[in-house]
This record gives C-alpha cells, sequence and structure tokens, in this order.
C-alpha cells in the first residue's frame, strides 16, 4: 500500500511546463497526478497537445482563456475562478492570462504526468510569448 501523503503549495515554481507555465508539483498515486500551474499575466502560453494523458483543470484564480480543438471540433472558453474543464486525450489546447494577476489553476492528470516527451508542440490560435525550450 502506498505512504500516505502530505504537501504544502510552494511559493516557487518547480518547473515551467512544456506549455511554458510555471508549474508546482503536487502529489501523484498509480490512477494520477496533480498539479498547481501559473501563468502571469498577459502571457501567452504555447499550443500543445499530450501523448498518453488527459487533464481536468480547475481555475483557481485569475481571468484568461483556454483554446481547445478535436479535428474539426474548436472552442474558445473564458477562464475564472470556480471553472472546471477537461483536456482529453489528444487535444491541441492553449491558454491565456488576462491578468491583474497570474491565472492559476489546479490540474489532474490522468494517468500521472510521464515526464518531459509527453507533449508535443502544435499550431495554436494565439502567438505564444513563451520562449521554445
Amino acid at each position: 500500500m502506498p505512504a500516505f501523503e502530505t504537501t504544502r503549495l510552494r511559493p516557487e515554481p518547480d518547473a515551467r511546463a512544456p506549455d511554458g507555465a510555471d508549474v508546482r508539483i503536487l502529489l501523484r498515486l498509480a490512477g494520477g497526478s496533480v498539479a498547481h500551474f501559473a501563468l502571469g499575466p498577459g502571457r501567452v502560453s504555447r499550443a500543445v497537445t499530450h501523448r498518453t494523458v488527459e487533464e481536468i483543470w480547475y481555475v483557481l484564480g485569475g481571468r484568461g482563456e483556454m483554446w481547445r480543438r478535436q479535428g474539426d471540433r474548436e472552442s474558445v472558453v473564458g477562464l475564472e475562478i470556480g471553472m472546471c474543464l477537461t483536456i482529453p486525450l489528444g487535444t491541441h489546447f492553449q491558454f491565456r492570462s488576462f491578468g491583474p494577476g497570474p491565472l492559476a489553476a489546479v490540474a489532474v492528470t490522468m494517468p500521472p504526468w510521464p515526464g518531459p516527451n509527453e507533449a508535443v508542440p502544435v499550431a495554436g490560435l494565439w502567438s505564444s510569448t513563451e520562449p521554445v525550450g
């Protein structure tokens, strides 16, 4: 049996996500992982798709928009506190923050995030502000 784990959101990011967002890694179990994402005011993520995982996002703070595309179907949804959305496997997505504070969300990734080669760059709706790499 896995041990009980408890953690607290760290003040500084652990990493930069492949899309450019600041990531604070929280916890994981065999079926999924949880992380906190933040994108500062005026920033636009890089557009990506995932190879093997899907996600559920819950917005904790800020305002912005999320673009999602699956084949010929696409939409842009406003992001604000309390919004919850899915990113099914194979979805192309990109998000941006309007400010004045960062756009912040908690995401559940299923199965757990496997590593740096999971996200694949794709053409997005907006020009990204995030440097490549």
